[in-house]
């Protein structure tokens, strides 16, 4: 459900965003408690889901604004969305989902174990899950249109998408922001183990970091001796262990695993950002 907002006009929504504008043509950002798994809406909500990707993506904006610029113009909201929305200038994004791997798992895992490569990336034999790679890759995506799916693609494919010069620069960009935020999360005792970046243009023409940064909706953040995960993972382990046949709509989550999903999304707001919730 979308929240009515005095003055604001709801455009569309995501996965896990709703996205308003105004007769100032602003944008406004709010993140629900939605949570997302292989490409669905899950029918049960992450209480506080959406303020605490909103925080702990704004505390990673700030850090990493000397990397690349982000879209972020004030979050001045409306009271009713305090605390889980920004409001933004609007960018037109490039057409692809930029990851940076610096570790084997999920969908690389899936692939290495076929191939050896992870999105056409040739890797060094005898690798497991969750091992560290030799240097972090860029694995870029496809963005899924409603209802179908992401797709991991070559570096060459992205090219073919976006153009040469575009793919150099946002795979530098990823890379960039991916090794500061890995070696600031080290600090804080995680593992960053992937991530998720999406860019766009902004009305002057500069390229800038958009959606969210580094949350557990969009990261693997890992305990560094056991690989406990501080993310989606979690819930993706009990879909997968369900019985789901990940071709219908999906289960609801029990309060359990509701429970431990905010306890895990709460734990990486307040170990990287160290504040309390």
């Amino acid at each position: 459900m979308t929240t009515v907002l005095t003055g604001w006009k709801h455009l569309r929504s995501g996965k896990v965003r709703d996205l308003y504008t105004n007769d100032k043509d602003e944008l406004l950002i709010v993140a629900s408690d939605r949570i997302s798994a292989f490409d669905y809406i899950l029918p049960t909500p992450i209480p506080n889901k959406g303020e605490l990707l909103t925080q702990l993506s704004l505390f990673w904006f700030d850090l990493l604004k000397e990397v690349v610029p982000n879209h972020i113009v004030s979050i001045d909201v409306p009271s009713e969305v305090a605390g889980r929305a920004v409001i933004v200038k609007p960018l037109i994004m490039f057409p692809v989902e930029c990851v940076a791997r610096g570790y084997l798992a999920g969908s690389g895992w899936v692939e290495y174990q076929k191939t050896q490569t992870v999105c056409g990336i040739k890797l060094p034999a005898g690798l497991q899950d969750g091992s560290k790679l030799p240097q972090p890759i860029f694995t870029p995506a496809t963005k899924a249109e409603g209802g179908e799916h992401d797709e991991n693609i070559t570096y060459e494919q992205c090219e073919e998408i976006i153009g040469e010069q575009a793919s150099l620069i946002l795979k530098k960009l990823t890379l960039a922001l991916y090794t500061k935020a890995h070696d600031f999360a080290a600090t804080k005792g995680i593992i960053l183990a992937d991530t998720k970046f999406e860019f766009g243009i902004d009305p002057s023409g500069a390229i800038c970091l958009g959606d969210e940064a580094l949350t557990p909706d969009s990261s693997r953040f890992w305990e560094p001796e056991t690989h406990y995960s501080y993310d989606k993972q979690f819930v993706r382990d009990w879909l997968l262990n369900s019985g789901w046949d990940r071709n219908s709509n999906p289960p609801p989550l029990p309060d359990d695993v509701v429970a431990k999903t905010q306890e895990r999304y709460t734990s990486a707001l307040e170990l990287i950002t160290g504040r309390k919730f």
